[in-house]
């Protein structure tokens, strides 16, 4: 499902300075006070904080099906409630937080959850941390922030899931959005699947597929004995491949260079991107 959302125009302005990260001006601080407490509006690095509320955190973690045998990292894990929430239903998952402040009451927080060997966190910036091994990555960060992620987000591992509260990622269209019920402020979470990276020209034992991609979506052609015909329907989920040619439809798995599956009521099908 494909939605969209709008936002009055005094709530958006207000929104543009609210995400969970709390990433805080540290140049006074030192280190973690232990009697540190959060304010819901403190200050922050490059906005303030706002906790992501728990009944949206269990329905982004449901839209991005965790299962024990994921990584999930948090890019400004504020206060480690979604990644101990993640830990609890048995994954890995570890925070990245600017503030030292937050991620010693997140680390405290795990401790006492009883989840601190599965829920980590690290105090670092974002956009300095290598979170390449995730499965899944959420965030609540503004729009501006979201662009700036979106390219090392499209370079990820195909099939990754990301799960955004409340703000989109430009035109890269959500493959999913959801709403938290009992929630009364910032309950949207959109989710998106990285997908396989397709554009180009594909060798076929019988032809030649050629194809541009837009995300999760591409469109192009085949030639096959002299005929070319067009694409329709080309969709990605992650590493997997749809579309139809003419009225048969075709199903398969993108490998890096290579893809393959089979073609409805024919042969298998199999390709190989031309250097």
């Amino acid at each position: 499902m494909i939605t969209s959302r709008k936002f009055p125009i005094a709530a958006a302005v207000f929104a543009v300075s609210l995400v969970s990260s709390a990433w805080a001006d540290t140049s006074s601080v030192e280190a973690p006070s232990p009697e540190f407490e959060p304010t819901i509006g403190q200050s922050g690095k490059d906005v303030i904080w706002v906790p992501t509320p728990q009944q949206l955190v269990d329905r982004m973690l449901d839209m991005a099906e965790l299962t024990p045998q994921d990584t999930l990292v948090d890019l400004g894990s504020g206060d480690g409630r979604t990644v101990i929430s993640a830990a609890k239903r048995g994954a890995t998952a570890r925070g990245i937080e600017y503030n030292p402040d937050m991620v010693a009451l997140s680390k405290s927080a795990a401790l006492r959850e009883g989840v601190s060997d599965r829920a980590t966190f690290e105090q670092a910036d974002i956009f300095e941390s290598d979170f390449s091994d995730a499965t899944v990555v959420t965030l609540f960060l503004l729009p501006g922030l979201n662009l700036r992620l979106k390219p090392t987000l499209l370079d990820m591992a195909p099939g990754t899931r990301v799960v955004s509260n409340s703000f989109t990622m430009g035109d890269w269209e959500p493959d999913e959005t959801g709403e938290a019920e009992g929630c009364t402020n910032y309950c949207i979470a959109y989710k998106w699947v990285v997908p396989a990276k397709v554009e180009g020209t594909w060798t076929m034992p019988d032809g030649q597929l050629q194809l541009t991609q837009t995300y999760q979506f591409f469109k192009g052609a085949l030639t096959q004995g002299g005929t070319t015909t067009p694409i329709t329907e080309g969709r990605l989920d992650g590493a997997n491949i749809s579309f139809k040619v003419g009225d048969v439809a075709y199903t398969g798995k993108v490998s890096g260079q290579t893809m393959q599956g089979q073609a409805e009521g024919q042969a298998a099908w199999a390709a190989k991107l031309a250097n």
